[in-house]
């Protein structure tokens, strides 16, 4: 039986513009930390709190919506999804008291958790079995992009336009009620899971099957240090700045975010033809170089270092995530394939959460130059630990290499 005819690659990209609105969500805040550490007194601890929580709610999502979305379909998970969004923008313009913050990031999480599980599989169910690939790459670059809008809208419109912490979430309501309209346009249910499939309970940690652990353990090698890289630099720039560079504008620590993520999403497109076990181990060595120069950054006091540290760190982000999501969309079955997304999306963020906040709370009893050395000098050792493993690790050819069956699609 022949699936449906393959969506023009315009539909391809429009299906993953609801995943940039949301990760641009994730990010705008990032420069507008320290308007409100300032405005509420809070420390740095927990700034970065209040910068994780989003993580927080991630991680409570991704066991339910990869699952829902295998089994009920995307659009009913991405539809609540959004409406989170639109309520986290809603607590951002009024918020008077530090926990405020938190609910509303917790809230972004939720809306990050379903992008990452539902939203990138239902560019793929959109592209059809025959355009995995080309669904893969949309789907990470739109993650990439909207990581690199987030902080550069956040940055400019708050230095340079009236009410900082209002009229950003405004503009960033309008771009997922457009995101919204996506959603119930292209979005499809994803093909009937065959009777006793896993899907049948919706509420576990997210897993692969059993063929594809080797895949997802290796893709996490990659993927965890560079989420954490890139997290590091994201919690503390907004700080960092401030007090070892001697400059508050906001522009600059967005633009830095914008720099970062803007290297993560054009690198995706230079490596989609080299193999995944090359993008993966070079994704560790990059990230561990772009580390390393962040610790030296901030012991030579040195923006010029520090924004080629962050543009370093995004290519390894990138590498790792376009790696980690190709390797799971090529090997996954459909059914399974937001689940899949899932436990790659929680391995990784877990981490970035984690040291995210220790850095932070460290940075209270240290000072912010120490705790980010110690850390930064972590996660090179993490990632540079990881190319080792991924190249003692017989990495699989991709599916369409190999004379397996594509998955089935529904008619």
């Amino acid at each position: 039986m022949n699936g449906p005819p393959q969506a023009p690659a315009r539909v391809l990209w429009a299906a993953a513009w609801p995943i940039t609105a949301v990760f641009m969500l994730s990010n705008i805040p990032t420069p507008l930390l320290g308007v409100w550490q300032h405005r509420l007194g809070f420390s740095t601890g927990t700034a970065t709190v209040v910068f994780a929580a989003y993580i927080g709610g991630l991680l409570l999502a991704l066991p339910f919506t990869g699952a829902l979305a295998d089994r009920y379909g995307t659009r009913r998970v991405m539809v609540p999804a959004l409406a989170a969004g639109l309520v986290s923008c809603a607590l951002f313009m009024t918020a008077t008291h530090v926990l405020t913050l938190i609910v509303a990031r917790l809230l972004t999480g939720v809306a990050v958790g379903a992008a990452l599980s539902a939203g990138t599989a239902a560019v793929a169910h959109v592209g059809g079995p025959q355009r995995r690939p080309q669904a893969v790459l949309a789907a990470s670059v739109a993650i990439g992009t909207g990581l690199a809008a987030g902080p550069l809208l956040g940055g400019s419109v708050s230095q340079y336009w009236p009410a900082p912490t209002v009229t950003v979430f405004v503009l960033e309501a309008l771009l997922l009620l457009s995101a919204l309209a996506i959603v119930y346009a292209l979005h499809p249910p994803p093909p009937p899971a065959p009777r006793g499939s896993p899907t049948t309970g919706w509420l576990r940690l997210p897993s692969v099957p059993p063929a594809n652990r080797r895949g997802l353990t290796t893709s996490l090698m990659a993927y965890i240090p560079g989420m954490t890289g890139t997290s590091l630099l994201l919690a503390l720039g907004p700080l960092l700045l401030p007090s070892l560079l001697h400059t508050g504008n906001r522009l600059v620590t967005g633009g830095i975010g914008f720099m970062m993520f803007g290297a993560s999403t054009g690198i995706q497109f230079a490596i989609k033809k080299l193999p995944l076990g090359r993008i993966l181990s070079t994704a560790g060595i990059v990230t561990g170089t772009a580390m390393l120069g962040t610790a030296a950054a901030v012991l030579a006091h040195s923006l010029a270092l520090l924004s080629l540290a962050a543009v370093l760190a995004g290519v390894g982000q990138g590498m790792g995530q376009y790696g980690g999501f190709s390797r799971l969309g090529t090997e996954v079955p459909a059914t399974r394939l937001a689940e899949a997304n899932a436990a790659l999306s929680t391995g990784g963020y877990l981490f970035a959460g984690i040291l995210s906040i220790l850095t932070g709370y460290l940075s209270d009893l240290t000072g912010i130059a120490a705790s980010s050395t110690f850390f930064a000098t972590l996660t090179a050792v993490a990632a540079l630990t990881g190319v080792f493993l991924i190249n003692s690790t017989r990495v699989r050819a991709p599916v369409e290499e190999r004379r397996e069956p594509s998955p089935v699609s529904s008619s």
